[in-house]
């Protein structure tokens, strides 16, 4: 499994990328679907699922796969699709680049799935004084590693950061590289059978980890059908995922290259957000997302991943949200 990633060196160059056309020119020409660009993580598994079951029309909302969420955002950024399924803190970052996009749909919260693994040795969070903590060098990574140095009262200078991305992150544990990983599943499952333990979990940082779907706010005032469209289609499938959850892990699995055994326990380190969850994260001045976007925001500021307090406005459109699922 694919984690989130992104890398921040390039975003500005991509902002002076040419604008490129949604679909052909001609008022003759039949109207293209809107294009999603989303990667393998288990949260956006419900989209895959919607067009397994027929519930999204390939004429109206298409789904493209990419190797990762830098890839998608790369996308985004480029004009290529008008949406992409991204962490709210790489949300803030493409719109801090100048890019106008919104969260239609959060799709979910981790809970659990991003964990802190660390060895025997490390009994408790007061003895990361001094020990080597590997961590991806993405947003993601600062902001776990942020959240891990405030609870246990030390500063960035108190321990040895280690670079190391997600595939290395077992062998750099097994090597002792690395006294503690910043991790996720499976790979913390991996590390539990080398005897390590989980020191911290993003169940102790409600709202810091959520994914979202974002669309370019140029996209939406033609395509308000397209876009109702593929959120009454994932929402059925939420649905089925919900009242079905063995049958969907295993129309799931080959899109999130895993078994469908896999799936089921990925499911269970997120918190899914249904319709209801959704109107919560997103309508409103006391929007959820707002709440979480400010979080998010000063403390990627604190870590200098974005150069000012983000801009929230009109962060949230939630009127693509149908009446029922």
């Amino acid at each position: 499994m694919k984690r989130r990633t992104w890398l921040r060196t390039g975003l500005g160059a991509l902002l002076g990328v040419p604008a490129l056309p949604w679909g052909l020119a001609g008022c003759s020409a039949p109207r293209d679907p809107v294009q999603v660009a989303l990667n393998a993580w288990v949260g956006y598994g419900l989209l895959h699922l919607a067009a397994e079951l027929d519930y999204l029309s390939e004429g109206v909302a298409r789904l493209q796969e990419f190797p990762s969420n830098t890839a998608s955002m790369m996308a985004l950024v480029e004009r290529r699709v008008p949406a992409a399924a991204l962490t709210l803190d790489e949300l803030l970052q493409v719109r801090e680049g100048g890019v106008d996009a919104r969260a239609i749909l959060v799709f979910d919260e981790s809970h659990g799935a991003d964990v802190v693994m660390a060895h025997p040795s490390v009994v408790t969070l007061a003895h990361l004084r001094g020990k080597r903590i590997g961590v991806e060098t993405t947003a993601l990574g600062a902001l776990m590693l942020s959240r891990l140095l405030a609870a246990a009262g030390l500063s960035a200078a108190d321990v040895v950061k280690v670079p190391v991305t997600a595939d290395h992150h077992v062998g750099a544990y097994a090597e002792r590289e690395v006294d503690v990983v910043i991790t996720f599943e499976p790979m913390a499952s991996q590390l539990r059978a080398q005897g390590a333990h989980a020191l911290l979990d993003s169940r102790k940082l409600p709202g810091l980890i959520v994914d979202v779907l974002a669309v370019r706010a140029d996209a939406m005032p033609d395509q308000v059908a397209e876009w109702r469209h593929l959120l009454q289609g994932y929402f059925r499938a939420f649905g089925h995922w919900r009242d079905q959850p063995e049958v969907a892990a295993r129309l799931m699995a080959p899109h999130q290259q895993l078994s469908a055994e896999q799936v089921l326990q990925a499911f269970a380190g997120i918190a899914m957000a249904d319709l209801a969850g959704n109107r919560a994260w997103l309508a409103g001045e006391n929007a959820r997302l707002y709440q979480s976007a400010k979080l998010v925001g000063r403390v990627m500021h604190e870590s200098r991943l974005l150069d000012r307090m983000p801009d929230l406005d009109a962060l949230c459109e939630p009127r693509f949200l149908p009446e029922a699922a």
